[in-house]
């Protein structure tokens, strides 16, 4: 990649999974704040191991598959394909503040996005419905419109979502900013191999390589919705 369009990249990227982008991550903690109030997170090894396993083999994996999906679709002007992969990544979620917590962060990208930009080659984030668009399926859009590589864009998309939980954690468990630091770094090869091998899928139906290990995360999910106190929307 030229030295120009690599400085571009990093800039977008930073701009756009940034904590000041106001998509509202914020609000969500995936499910974290019940695992706390559950006893299942209770500090820093807990905490990694819970997201070592969200990113390998749970949301954070489907959620890659869908953005080297959509991002290829883009890329390739593949708007039939990108509107099929954008229908999936809005219906496949296994509780409701699952769903809400995608599509809320989708609309409030999309929005943002096109307001700050406008250019042709984001063309589809206009096309796609704003309430059924995904998180990752918007933010692969853009990057796919900047030709930003689908590694770099997709490493700095699981590193803002783990940062994220991080953040959240900090917020619920007796969790300090070292820790915190430190448990981002110490799921850096987890990162690392969710993007190795959502960037190696072969073309096709998305739906082959989605699937979710995580059971327990996603009944923290389910459960939140009825949690009695509590800081996060989801």
């Amino acid at each position: 990649m030229p030295m120009i369009m690599a400085e571009d990249a990093l800039y977008h990227l930073l701009s756009w999974l940034s904590p000041s982008y106001p998509v509202g991550a914020f609000a969500h903690s995936n499910g974290i704040e019940w695992a706390v109030a559950a006893g299942w997170i209770d500090d820093r090894m807990t905490l990694e191991e819970w997201l070592e396993a969200v990113l390998t083999e749970g949301a954070a994996w489907n959620d890659a598959v869908l953005f080297a999906c959509a991002y290829r679709a883009a890329a390739q002007g593949d708007h039939a394909t990108l509107a099929a992969v954008a229908e999936l990544a809005a219906a496949m979620h296994p509780s409701r503040e699952r769903r809400t917590e995608a599509l809320a962060q989708g609309e409030a990208f999309r929005r943002i996005a096109l307001a700050t930009t406008g250019e042709a080659s984001h063309a589809p984030l206009a096309d796609c419905a704003p309430s059924e668009l995904s998180y990752p399926v918007a933010v692969a859009i853009m990057t796919a419109g900047h030709e930003i590589p689908l590694s770099l864009a997709l490493t700095a998309y699981l590193h803002a979502f783990t940062a994220n939980l991080v953040s959240a954690a900090q917020r619920l468990v007796p969790l300090g900013q070292t820790d915190g630091q430190k448990a981002i770094l110490a799921l850096k090869p987890r990162v690392t191999q969710t993007v190795e091998r959502a960037s190696a899928l072969p073309p096709g139906d998305p739906f082959r390589f989605l699937g979710s290990a995580t059971w327990i995360a996603d009944v923290a999910s389910m459960a939140h919705e009825t949690q009695y106190t509590r800081l996060f929307r989801t």
